[in-house]
């Protein structure tokens, strides 16, 4: 589990992240969305170890990163954007390397390395330079680096970056398999991403989390503003004008099909008539109300009509004929944008915000090979833990290379 609790980034007067709560729960996928500048890459920075928070705390099982940074990493795999990689390695010693500074013992490296190379289908590159893969394996030996060693909890930076459509599949079966064992927070700009393989979504903005749901309880929330859309065979002022009589619909738009005499209309369903396509928990509080009523009453409750009916017997009186109908709920990225709609001032944001919170991922470029720098400038840094020392199996090989 990691705990969120009150947590402040202050850049000289700019509140990166303004005391922000949030639980994430073991055993989910986690889907951490937010427009440039929000503070989300601040908040996984501070939740990962790389930078200080100015106020607040992050328990990951019980350890605070803050003040326990060696023990809370312990329970971390992480994947940045920019996958920490030395270049003249190849993908195995790469994979050696991180096994030896996570202190993975040495009789367990050999099994752990081959099931995380399976785990991302490394098989065919496993002998060949990491500067020679493409962008696509470079960001496949990250996630194996990421999840060697099988940490509690992997957090993934825009995992997909770079990957063609095959691997992209692959990766987000990579992720549901994880997330049966792990607990997944996975960073993406690419909604749909998230919304195939997250059970969860958290949503900031302006440092502050605005949204915390299941990505269909978030867009039911949309519901109030239900669409429709429809292909009509008539005249545009016909149709403006039996659609304007119909309680409800709003935001009318009629435009060509493409085909002759054929208009297609999309509209907006506000209020009650919304609530009668397909939103449950409208359908069940009728439901309550409707044996409720049968209970105090000896009558038979008439259920009221079908909006879609509604739409179609106005059309039909006037003699104009429906094509086509059917009913949108919004999507995630309608729900995004919703409600992160009034982020006016975001781009003001970004550029304070990247500037000092993504420097981790600016530090981890594989041309620099600063995975190692970190080792060397800050030990209690990195998200590689130590085994106890009286471990007989510890090895300082990798430790004495960073110094």
């Amino acid at each position: 589990m990691i705990e969120v609790k009150n947590l402040v980034k202050d850049y000289g007067g700019h509140l990166a992240v303004d005391h922000l709560n949030f639980t994430i729960e073991d055993g989910q996928i986690y889907g951490f969305l937010g427009p440039n500048g929000a503070g989300k890459s601040t908040t996984m920075n501070i939740m990962t170890g790389y930078i200080g928070a100015t106020e607040g705390d992050v328990l990951i099982n019980g350890h605070n990163i803050l003040e326990e940074p060696e023990e809370a990493k312990k329970c971390i795999g992480y994947l940045p954007e920019l996958p920490p990689l030395y270049v003249d390695m190849t993908v195995m010693e790469q994979l050696e390397f991180a096994a030896e500074l996570k202190r993975i013992p040495k009789k367990e490296r050999k099994s752990a390395i081959g099931e995380v190379v399976a785990l991302a289908k490394l098989e065919e590159v496993q002998g060949r330079l990491i500067r020679n893969l493409s962008k696509g394996y470079r960001q496949r030996v990250g996630l194996a680096q990421a999840v060697l060693g099988m940490p509690p909890v992997i957090i993934l930076d825009e995992p997909t970056v770079g990957l063609d459509p095959k691997q992209i599949i692959e990766i987000r079966d990579m992720i549901r398999e994880l997330g049966e064992k792990h607990t997944v927070i996975l960073s993406s700009h690419i909604l749909s991403e998230v919304s195939a393989v997250c059970d969860h979504i958290l949503i900031i903005d302006r440092g502050k989390l605005i949204a915390s749901d299941t990505p269909e309880n978030l867009e039911r929330q949309m519901a109030g503003a239900a669409g429709m859309e429809l292909l009509v065979k008539g005249q545009e002022e016909e149709i403006r004008e039996i659609l304007e009589a119909i309680d409800g619909a709003e935001e009318i738009a009629v435009s060509e099909s493409g085909e002759e005499g054929v208009r297609k209309v999309t509209f907006q369903l506000m209020g009650e008539n919304c609530l009668e396509d397909g939103d449950e928990d409208a359908e069940r509080e009728e439901s309550e109300e409707r044996e409720e009523s049968e209970e105090n009453e000896d009558m038979n409750i008439i259920p009221q009509t079908d909006i879609r009916e509604t739409i179609f017997f106005a059309f039909a009186d006037r003699r104009i004929p429906i094509l086509s109908m059917h009913t949108s709920k919004a999507s995630l990225e309608e729900v995004f944008l919703e409600l992160t709609a009034d982020n006016a001032s975001g781009a003001e944001g970004e550029e304070i915000d990247s500037n000092n919170a993504s420097y981790a991922a600016e530090e981890t470029n594989p041309d620099n090979a600063s995975y190692a720098a970190e080792e060397k400038n800050d030990s209690d840094n990195t998200l590689y833990a130590a085994e106890e020392e009286s471990d007989p199996d510890k090895d300082f090989t990798a430790e004495t290379a960073c110094k």
